[in-house]
């Protein structure tokens, strides 16, 4: 049965700040216990919340707690004033135009609008009349032109959507069908539920259909289609939020005093470029990456790998020695005890000048289980991973791939997805100058929401990082949208070159066209020595097949089957690297201008 928080109140919870110390009880004279089961099975219980302020407790102890020196230096919130939270968001979502006639972006933010949907709409509209009104009260002249009439969606794309987002089982993900639009049906259907915050080991097996033109990764775009995928992912996410009613408000962050060099306390952009003039194309943290590397060599069966503490004054000896020897290869490894090495990776990621999860998205990760389904809160999440910068992407995902892999281990480690769940919480929530700005109540509220977050980053980190079906639609429809409008402005200015450049193409395209109609697909590899080659395009051709047929006849290659991809280039898609279960012709009916390339990826 699921545990839940009845009262935030200190007979919950005895603490004092001043010495960081907890005291879990039951709650005396009523008989209650401080917890009331739920309707869920095997979540939260006592003991798990014990370790929660114990991992709290520690942190209080281990030689980093805040100082009023931290405080001056970490204080990197900024409260958005009325208008500038909207003005950033439209500048984030590429829609500066709509209340900067200047900006440099018109074309591109009308082509942007035309491929939104209603709920997607409604958000811009709703911000852009903030705006408005904002500066209306300040007596400021503006030229924020009615939204409404720019784009109004035609009642047969609302049906499409209504006939396309039935009511699913709620284990079921669509992925076709925007996540706000769908919010918008469940609303609609009166099936509204108050949120559950508990979380357990038996969450539930969602389920996503099968999609023949393949799943589209973080990381499988080129940095162009990736740049519309985060802007329509932010307008999605602030219609989701909408839709359901919860206000975000998003947080500035502002320039703090930082290390500039080093380990600990360090930026990870700073951390990545001193890394990658060692190792080209490092995306993770060389420090976390061998901390990682170490706790895994020694064994993940060890009992409580993650929630026994190293000794602090050795930790902290272990941390200044790291920071000389480190990137000479001459810190002693072997010598350096697996605790003490998990204690070093939470001080880590607790020692970030700024949160894992962003300042301007930290208050959204927070409010995600305000929604009313774990599926929502499932689909919230997904948007919040994508919208996060890269570098803290994927730091997130090693870490919660190292979690996964803990977990596989719980026979033997005893550390549960709710064990390590609620350790890690407090190390990834609880940032320097964090815990001075809330309460304890609110910190009390914040030990189950926070360690329920976790629990969904780890469970499903499978598709979270992926980029919904719905998106990468309407980023096709945005390059279509560029394409047309690129060829008017070709063919009022180079029209005569423009001709005898489509005859050539329509020879090409000819001889392209004869040979898809012939059944077979030309794909290149301009990496390799077999340059190009013909395959017959049949109904179950898979990625797969294609890049086995290149792999028998390169007989020289140097570079490992998992190192190559077969990419979809061309159309209406800068590139996209193909799952090896994407069928061929299913994305040749979605882009019929498509090329197909191999070539190495780069991990």
């Amino acid at each position: 049965m699921i545990w839940c928080i009845s009262h935030l109140s200190l007979s919950l919870c005895s603490h004092s700040r001043r010495t960081g110390q907890y005291n879990v009880q039951r709650c005396k004279g009523s008989g209650k216990a401080p917890y009331q089961r739920c309707s869920s099975q095997d979540s939260l219980d006592e003991q798990a919340m014990v370790d929660y302020f114990k991992e709290v407790e520690i942190i209080q102890r281990s030689g980093d707690a805040e100082t009023q020196e931290d405080l001056q230096l970490k204080v990197w919130v900024k409260e958005p004033t009325h208008g500038e939270q909207e003005e950033a968001w439209l500048m984030e979502a590429g829609l500066a135009t709509l209340f900067d006639e200047s900006a440099s972006d018109g074309e591109d933010s009308i082509v942007l609008l035309s491929t939104l949907t209603r709920t997607q709409a409604a958000a811009v509209e709703r911000r852009v009349e903030t705006l408005k009104q904002t500066l209306r009260k300040r007596n400021k002249p503006y030229s924020v032109p009615d939204v409404r009439e720019i784009f109004k969606p035609s009642p047969a794309s609302q049906s499409k959507v209504r006939n396309g987002a039935g009511p699913d089982a709620e284990t079921d993900i669509n992925l076709e069908v925007s996540f706000s639009e769908q919010a918008l049906i469940y609303k609609e259907g009166l099936k509204v539920t108050q949120p559950q915050n508990e979380a357990d080991d038996r969450l539930p097996d969602f389920r996503v259909s099968q999609d023949k033109t393949g799943q589209t990764r973080v990381g499988d775009l080129s940095a162009e289609d990736m740049k519309k995928v985060r802007r329509l992912v932010l307008i999605e996410m602030s219609a989701l939020f909408d839709t359901c009613g919860i206000e975000v408000k998003a947080h500035k962050a502002l320039k703090v005093k930082v290390r500039e060099s080093g380990l600990f306390g360090v930026s990870l952009s700073t951390l990545l470029e001193q890394d990658q003039r060692r190792i080209l194309g490092t995306k993770v943290p060389l420090i976390l990456q061998h901390l990682i590397s170490h706790i895994e060599e020694q064994g993940l069966d060890t009992e409580g790998v993650l929630r026994i503490p190293g000794a602090a004054t050795r930790v902290k000896a272990v941390c200044h020695e790291l920071e000389h020897k480190f990137y000479e290869g001459m810190f002693p490894w072997e010598s350096l005890k697996q605790h003490d090495t998990a204690s070093l990776l939470k001080l880590f990621i607790r020692e970030l000048p700024y949160p894992l999860l962003t300042v301007e998205y930290f208050n959204a990760f927070i409010s995600v289980l305000k929604l009313p389904t774990k599926k929502q809160q499932l689909q919230a999440l997904n948007l919040l991973v994508l919208l996060l910068p890269e570098p803290n992407r994927d730091t997130l995902k090693a870490l919660m791939e190292f979690f996964q892999r803990v977990t596989d281990h719980k026979d033997r480690n005893k550390m549960t997805l709710n064990n390590v769940a609620v350790v890690m919480a407090p190390n990834i929530f609880m940032c320097k100058g964090f815990r001075s700005k809330i309460s304890e109540q609110q910190e009390f509220a914040m030990a189950t929401g926070t360690a329920n977050i976790v629990r969904l980053l780890v469970r499903y980190q499978n598709l979270l990082w992926t980029i919904p079906k719905f998106v990468l639609n309407q980023v096709r429809k945005h390059n279509m949208e560029n394409q047309r409008k690129m060829n008017r402005d070709r063919v009022v200015k180079k029209l005569l070159k423009k001709m005898a450049y489509d005859r050539e193409r329509a020879s090409d395209k000819q001889e392209k066209n004869t040979e898809a109609e012939g059944g077979f697909i030309r794909v290149q590899a301009p990496q390799f020595s077999m340059v190009s080659m013909a395959i017959q395009l049949t109904e179950d051709l898979k990625a797969s097949d294609v890049l086995t047929r290149f792999l028998s006849q390169e007989r020289s290659l140097s570079v490992k089957r998992e190192d190559l991809c077969l990419y979809e280039m061309g159309g209406n898609i800068k590139e996209r690297c193909l799952d090896e279960e994407t069928y061929i012709k299913a994305v040749l009916e979605l882009n019929p201008s498509a090329e197909w390339v191999i070539k190495s990826v780069q991990h």
